[in-house]
């Protein structure tokens, strides 16, 4: 017999005047706190099954922010597999062999809950792994049927990892006693978004803009703001993967993997930038470092991704991050033609030529992927992130690697002047086509769909694609001789250096700003009470 798994709010199960759904339906609360507003005696429930909730840190990462459901889910789904969640939703299974299944939630978009996703998990146990955009699973003897979408939901920060020593402290301890300061670091650190050093990319590209456009005090600052990034962001990746290794190597097999390049393309963005200043050994340890870590990255994760049987593949996970792949060649190509200026050899314009060359295939490939997916499927405006401009990003910086290859001699770099040239051309006419396509985008997402403009990590993908094509355009404009290009190229170095600006001010306020939150899980009532935020 076919059983029915559901998810639904409390307060509408408690509004139809309880009773069960139907014969022999079970309808078990799944939240980690009580409802507000709910009596337990006569509650519309059988069970309470607290255990198999979110763990409190993702709950206070996520708190209802339809944006961050994908990877929400992702990361409950893991959570799902330690030992703790699996007991409790090994319970829920097993009544769900015998009873339709109805899971209750005080959240209000139960669409965006975790009651949903643990709904699909139960339905078919075997995409526990899944990480795909929330499509329906329906597994052998079990029907998933979804209620009516609710309004939309709320706001979030990063994401902390769940902290198994705090499995036997109450949920009103936890929201009473906050962490203490090491507490507090470790979480903040666990929460540190994967593509982080996203920050290092759009500031390094940008102080590199500043110093060609003549505001080299400013462009200084800004170099100074992207090393002291680089050096405290780094060390805490490498914190997360020793410490919180599941976690870590979740991420690394997810969609949004690609992120993970983000740490050698921002080594190989400063050494491009450090060249101008004089400071050639450095920038020769940050263009290694970068070489490297492209070399084990840009292998890495397509074969972790290729034989991993942690994920469920599906052609709705492309996303605009996988666009780095191709950044990340072409970091490597214009940190190493930039050296290569300073010096004599054929190492490094021979590396800047071949990194030049593979970026431009895995650029085309990426292109297809996404353009099929955009136009193919439909596209949510949730789903729809400020990555997609890593298009024009990675277009932009293949025309400034071309630039920077044909000012070196033709004999050192394999390729023809003219074909580097030509191409470069091309490629920067096509990231110039584009801009208004994504404004277009963001608009549609923004004031037609009304969309939250709210503060994430995913805005350094918006600063870097802006400020790598006013370094472009005016890189490119210098070395074809066209004046205009080389104006417009100034004038875009300013509006990079304000999106800069905008964005480094909003991450700011994120940080020093607490946030108006209530716990996850909680009443309507509750959800309007103030609680501070994570910092993002």
């Amino acid at each position: 017999m076919t059983k029915r798994i559901t998810y639904r709010g409390i307060y509408e199960q408690k509004s139809a005047g309880g009773g069960s759904d139907g014969d022999g339906d079970e309808r078990v609360l799944v939240d980690r706190v009580w409802p507000g507003g709910i009596r337990r005696r006569g509650a519309p429930l059988d069970e309470w099954l607290r255990e198999v909730a979110p763990s409190p840190e993702l709950q206070r990462w996520y708190r209802y922010d339809p944006l961050r459901f994908g990877e929400f889910r992702r990361r409950y789904l893991a959570e799902l597999d330690d030992p703790g969640h699996r007991r409790a939703a090994a319970k829920l299974h097993d009544l769900a062999q015998d009873h339709s299944l109805t899971l209750l939630t005080a959240t209000r978009d139960t669409e965006h809950s975790h009651a949903a996703v643990l709904a699909e998990w139960l339905a078919d146990p075997d995409h526990a792994d899944a990480q795909t955009d929330g499509s329906d699973g329906s597994g052998p003897g079990h029907t998933l049927v979804k209620p009516p979408v609710p309004g939309p939901g709320r706001g979030a920060d990063e994401h902390p990892d769940p902290d198994p020593g705090k499995a036997g402290r109450t949920d009103a301890a936890e929201a009473a006693a906050p962490p203490g300061f090491r507490g507090a670091l470790a979480e903040r650190a666990t929460g540190l978004n994967a593509g982080s050093l996203a920050f290092v990319m759009g500031t390094g590209i940008v102080s590199t803009a500043l110093y060609l456009g003549g505001a080299h005090e400013v462009s200084t600052v800004l170099l100074w703001t992207a090393l002291a990034g680089f050096a405290l962001l780094l060390p805490v990746q490498a914190w997360r993967l020793a410490r919180r290794r599941q976690r870590f190597v979740a991420e690394f097999l997810g969609p949004r993997s690609f992120v993970f390049l983000t740490i050698a393309i921002s080594a190989n963005v400063l050494a491009a930038r450090l060249v101008p200043d004089g400071h050639t050994t450095a920038a020769a340890a940050f263009l290694a470092f970068g070489a490297v870590g492209w070399l084990v990255l840009d292998y890495g994760i397509p074969i972790a991704l290729i034989t991993t049987l942690r994920r469920s593949p599906s052609f709705d996970q492309v996303n605009g991050t996988w666009f780095l792949w191709a950044v990340g060649s072409q970091s490597v190509a214009v940190g190493a033609a930039s050296l290569a200026h300073t010096g004599t050899g054929h190492v490094l314009p021979v590396l800047a030529a071949v990194c030049f060359a593979v970026g431009v295939v895995q650029y085309l490939l990426i292109a297809g992927i996404v353009l099929a997916r955009l136009l193919a499927r439909p596209v949510r405006p949730e789903g729809l992130m400020t990555s997609v401009w890593i298009f024009m990003g990675a277009a932009a910086i293949t025309v400034l690697a071309g630039v920077r290859l044909a000012a070196l001699p033709t004999a050192a770099t394999l390729l023809p002047r003219p074909i580097l040239m030509g191409s470069s051309v091309v490629l920067w006419a096509f990231s110039t086509w584009l801009i208004p396509l994504l404004l277009a985008l963001g608009v549609w997402r923004h004031a037609v769909r009304r969309i939250p403009l709210r503060y994430d990590t995913g805005w350094w993908n918006l600063v870097f694609p802006i400020g790598m094509y006013a370094v472009t355009t005016h890189e490119l404009g210098r070395a074809t001789g066209t004046s205009w290009m080389v104006t417009l190229g100034r004038w875009e170095i300013w509006v990079s250096a304000v999106v800069w600006a905008v964005t480094f001010a909003a991450m700011a306020v994120s940080v020093l700003l607490p946030r108006s939150r209530a716990a996850y899980g909680q009443s309507p009532r509750a959800e309007r009470a103030p609680r501070p935020g994570n910092a993002a």
